[in-house]
This record gives structure tokens, C-alpha cells and sequence, in this order.
């Protein structure tokens, strides 16, 4: 990769040593005030880079570090404002690159992806969506987006205080093994939220399934399916508890009616399906440092055993804000996750070793995962995060006998 095709790290941190503290909280600030005025007017600009960069100290297949980037540029019509209606709703256009190389892949050997923000290296459109209130307890949002946008996640984005795509974003075993897509994979999809209460709410959607398009390149900018095989439907209850120590609960189920060939076996299954419990909870505030807090954090999903390649997956951490008196914005997060392999996929990959003559290793139940991080808010738009990850059984999915990895990681986040 050139070095013109990427925002290194070194770079952001000379920019930031010259742009301070912009005063909209962006790298690229007001625009001598034009950007205030287009949001006043009903147009919102956005923008963010991510790159985070691993090195193996210990264990795994080679030591050496990789680094991969995600670029993310949007803009929202607010049409209400624009032309003057009574609730005219939004559109989302947002764009995305990534680029980069795998640490998991070239030097790990292991499932679960080290840097979260790899995949898809190519630049996609990957949200373009209309979203409006029906009634004051009903919000509607369709057209062409990730259904891990508004399911399947915490909203409080706790977990984006971890570099590792286990704990960052959604339980994988989700999009793993199912037509469910993350960002920033989309489909044409429909999506509705209904407040039952003031702290209870429903989601329901519904998503095209099309493997050929999800993550292809050849489709980057293409809106409609080229092979639909069926239809993802999530349903997903969420409470919000308030108070002292606020928390967050989510409890979701997901079918695809798509047609799969069942693991180990040359027949088809009908259907394949998960549900899954997420949780965030606060669970101690400093009075004497109003946001100060320690929150606690799990994870549970399963799936089917017939078609995906990992049936559990379990996550538990801690997330302290605010560490420091001096340092309102930072945060340590502290996580533990278990990646069960599904084992019909394991007895597929004994039984290849058998026929071919070769030992099987013995190894565990599951990868398992520990990571430690600290999230530095150097200025208001950027964010740097050094991050250490230790790697257990990391050929838990592929049948190999790899020695488990220390992983030392650098997340650099930046807000145009």
C-alpha cells in the first residue's frame, strides 16, 4: 500500500498538534462558519477515521505488526428543515473505505478479528436510507443499510472501548452464521422502533439476504440483490433503566428463511436462526466526580448448530470513565470473551485430517479472548487507544495447534 493511500497515525498526530481543539469538536472545524449554517438549513456533514495497527510480540504464526484503516464520510437531510415540512423525516447517505492488512489473518491464525475495523477492502456506499417518526411512539427507517446499525448492539457504545471485533460492535456468531450484516456490509432492509413505555422499546426489521452482495466488491454501488436466497427478520426488546446507575438490556431473536447446506453434510437446511442478551450496567458513580463511573458489561448469543461455523459466544468486562480527575474523557475497559467452534464444523476438519494421514491436535472448547485497553482523549476529535490483547487457542476453528498470542495494538479514532 503507497503512502498516499492512507492517513497514517504519525499524520493525525501532527494535525493534532496544530488544529487543538476545534470548536465544533471536529478536526476540520466550522468551515469559517458554513458548516453551522448547512446544519441550521437541514444538511449535516460527517466524517471519522479509524486505524489501528498490532504487532504479535508472542505466540501465534510470525512476529511482525499490520495495520488496517476504515474511512467514513456522510451526510444527513434533515427535509423537515430543507423544504419546510410538518415531519418530513431524514436521509442517511454515507460512504466507506477500509484498507489495510489482517493481523489475525498473516500473523495470529485466529477467529476472532484482532483490528475490528478490517474487511471489505474497497470503498462502498454503504447507507443510503429514509427515516421518520410515524407517531410519537413509532420510528420508521428503510432503504439500503447494515441491520447492525439499530440491533444486535449496545447502544451506550460501550463496547467500542475495545480494539477486537469480538467485543466491538455485535456477537459474530450473528453475521457469521446468518444473512445478518454489520456495518459496513448493507442490504435493503426495513426497520421499526416502538416505545411500549417510557423505558421499554420494540425493534422489529427485515432484510434481503443476498450472500453474492454482502462484502463483494464487484457490487460496491449496487443497491439491489443479485441472488436473494431469503429473508433475515430480528426481533429485539430493549429496556433502559434509569436512575443513579443507569443500565441498558437487550434481549433479540433472529430467523433467516434462507436455504444453507447443513455443516458436514451435502443437504440443505430450512431456516437458521439465534437469539441473544446483552447487558450494560452501572454499577458504581463517584459522587465526589460527576461522571466517574464503572460499568459492567455481558455478552451471550447462540445459533444454529446446523449452519454456523461458532454456536456461543460469551463476553463480560468493566469500563471505567473518567479514571482521572484530570482526564474527564478517557476510559479503561477491561474485557473476557469465549467464541464456542460449532461441533459439527470441528468433526469436519478431524475427519479431513484422518483421511489425509494426519495428527489432529488436541485442543480446547472454544478461542477465548482478554484485552486491556486505555482510551485517550488527546484532543476533542481525536482518540488514541493502546491496547494489549492475549490470544487464547487461536486455531480453535481451524484445527491447528497454534500457540496462544500477545498482541500489542494502537487505535488512533479522528472526527472530521
Amino acid at each position: 500500500m503507497s503512502s498516499v493511500s492512507r492517513l497514517t497515525p504519525t499524520l493525525l498526530l501532527a494535525l493534532a498538534s496544530t488544529a487543538a481543539f476545534a470548536a465544533d469538536n471536529t478536526l476540520t472545524g466550522d468551515w469559517g462558519g458554513l458548516r453551522h449554517q448547512l446544519a441550521a438549513d437541514g444538511i449535516t456533514f460527517t466524517g471519522d477515521y479509524s486505524g489501528e495497527t498490532a504487532y504479535n510480540a508472542h505466540g501465534g504464526l510470525h512476529r511482525s505488526a499490520r495495520y488496517s484503516q476504515n474511512l467514513k464520510l456522510g451526510v444527513q437531510f434533515d427535509l423537515s428543515k430543507l423544504y419546510g415540512l410538518d415531519n418530513g423525516g431524514k436521509v442517511q447517505l454515507t460512504i466507506n473505505d477500509r484498507r489495510g492488512n489482517s493481523a489475525s489473518d498473516d500473523l495470529v491464525g485466529n477467529r476472532l478479528p484482532i483490528q475490528e475495523n478490517y474487511g471489505g477492502l474497497y470503498t462502498r456506499l454503504t447507507e443510503l436510507s429514509y427515516e421518520r417518526n410515524l407517531s410519537p411512539a413509532l420510528n420508521l427507517k428503510l432503504g439500503y443499510m447494515a441491520m447492525g446499525n439499530d440491533l444486535g448492539g449496545l447502544d451506550s457504545g460501550i463496547l467500542c472501548n475495545f480494539m477486537n471485533a469480538g467485543f466491538c460492535g455485535h456477537p459474530l456468531n450473528m453475521s457469521g452464521g446468518s444473512g445478518w450484516t454489520n456495518y459496513p456490509n448493507a442490504h435493503l432492509g426495513i426497520r421499526v422502533k416502538y416505545d411500549l413505555a417510557p423505558d421499554w422499546q420494540l425493534r422489529l426489521a427485515a432484510f434481503n439476504v443476498d450472500p453474492e452482495s454482502n462484502g463483494n466488491a464487484s457490487r460496491a454501488w449496487h443497491l439491489g440483490p443479485k441472488h436473494t436466497t431469503g429473508t433475515v427478520v430480528p426481533v429485539e426488546l430493549v429496556y433502559k433503566l434509569r436512575g443513579e446507575l443507569p443500565g441498558e438490556y437487550k434481549l433479540g431473536y433472529y430467523y433467516d428463511s434462507s436455504n444453507v447446506k447443513r455443516i458436514g453434510s451435502s443437504e440443505e437446511v430450512a431456516g437458521r436462526g439465534g437469539h441473544y442478551l446483552l447487558v450494560d450496567q452501572a454499577v458504581w458513580n463517584d459522587p465526589a466526580s460527576p461522571g466517574r463511573s464503572l460499568h459492567a458489561f455481558g455478552q451471550y448469543s447462540a445459533s444454529s448448530k446446523a449452519a454456523s461455523p461458532f454456536t456461543r459466544w460469551y463476553g463480560a468486562g468493566v469500563v471505567l470513565y473518567q479514571p482521572f480527575a484530570s482526564r474527564p474523557r478517557d476510559t479503561v475497559a477491561l474485557g473476557y470473551g469465549r467464541a464456542v467452534p460449532n461441533p459439527r464444523s470441528r468433526d469436519v476438519l478431524e475427519e479431513a485430517a484422518v483421511d489425509a494421514g494426519q495428527p489432529f491436535p488436541n485442543l480446547d472448547s472454544a478461542e477465548q479472548l482478554v484485552e486491556l485497553s486505555y482510551g485517550y482523549q488527546a484532543t476533542a476529535w481525536l482518540n488514541l487507544r493502546p491496547d494489549v490483547q492475549y490470544i487464547v487457542e487461536p486455531g480453535a476453528f481451524s484445527g491447528k495447534d497454534i500457540d496462544n498470542a500477545l498482541i500489542f495494538g494502537l487505535q488512533v479514532k479522528a472526527t472530521f
